[in-house]
């Protein structure tokens, strides 16, 4: 019954902070976008800089996510009993 309730609570409050938060939040800056433009004309290497940061950004969740899942199993493996076959 706790989990059902946590998990109604948690969607409830996810959604009222979409509903809560501005929609400009989305929108990428002036500068990023008219480098991200930019970045296909010439010998352009702010492109590829702003490609390789949102990467790394992109890359923090999964590697924390993945030290997490890690750790879960670490702790909460089963470790298998021999049994003697007679």
């Amino acid at each position: 019954m706790k989990t059902i309730r946590f998990i109604i609570s948690t969607f409830v409050m996810l959604l009222l902070s979409y509903m809560v938060l501005p929609n400009a939040s989305k929108a990428q800056c002036a500068m990023c976008s008219l480098n991200a433009e930019n970045s296909t004309k010439g010998e352009n290497t702010q492109g590829k800089g702003l490609n390789s940061g949102i990467l790394f950004l992109l890359s923090m969740p999964f590697l924390i996510g993945a030290g997490i899942g890690v750790l879960w199993y670490v702790k909460f493996r089963h470790k298998e009993t021999k049994s003697s076959v007679l």
